[in-house]
């Protein structure tokens, strides 16, 4: 449970129940199964950019791939009713979009997260894919605004700062603050650390709250 979330939502207590057009998605228990299909997945995204078999064994792999497609296609369901993102127990809250992260902090004062890329997030020589960056950063932005008891909102920029090579295979930390509200308006920034303390990459960002009927 993360510091200052409420149990059953993972979002502060007091939290301005303000969604403008966007769904309501409720937290998942899709049983224990959907933990180890998304660890698998993850492993397997990891083989999939790196491994190097003979053409028997990707035509092999590729059978296999296609009958996990044949089981799952039946299953297929609209956006919220899937256990991705909704499961906020499991890394990345169970999507496999996400890199792997954790919360350890939801307050009013900030978010915190702990995060481990790998194989699959390389852009070269074994560093962490410079696009993958905002990604995390726009989802620290988004559960910070749940944090500090703002409306639902959507990021209307969102700008990066590289400082240093981002490794894979390290636990990471990402931090995340308000640092201004006007009206609608939330200006955001953020902070991405190795475990010596070292920057990384920093962002910032605004946020600005949906209307009524805004998606």
């Amino acid at each position: 449970m993360t510091e200052g979330a409420s149990e059953a939502t993972g979002k502060s207590e007091g939290f301005i129940d303000q969604h403008g057009g966007f769904p309501r998605f409720e937290v998942a228990d899709p049983g224990p199964g959907f933990g180890r299909f998304l660890e698998g997945m993850r492993r397997l995204q990891d083989l999939a950019v790196s491994a190097n078999p003979d053409s028997d064994t990707w035509d092999d792999a590729a059978d296999r791939v296609e009958e996990l497609v044949k089981l799952l296609k039946p299953f297929e369901a609209a956006e919220g009713v899937g256990p991705a993102i909704r499961v906020p127990s499991l890394p990345g809250a169970g999507s496999l979009l996400m890199p792997p992260w954790t919360v350890t902090k939801f307050s009013p004062e900030g978010v915190e997260m702990e995060v481990e890329f790998s194989r699959y997030h390389v852009g070269g020589n074994y560093a962490v894919h410079g696009g993958v960056l905002p990604l995390l950063f726009d989802q620290a932005f988004g559960m910070l605004i749940h944090a500090v008891n703002r409306p639902m909102s959507r990021t209307a920029y969102l700008h990066v700062d590289y400082r240093k090579v981002t490794p894979i295979d390290t636990v990471l930390t990402a931090k995340a603050h308000v640092t201004e509200v006007e009206g609608r308006k939330t200006f955001v920034a953020a902070e991405l650390f190795d475990p010596e303390g070292n920057l990384l990459a920093e962002a910032n960002g605004l946020m600005v709250s949906l209307l009524p009927g805004q998606p």
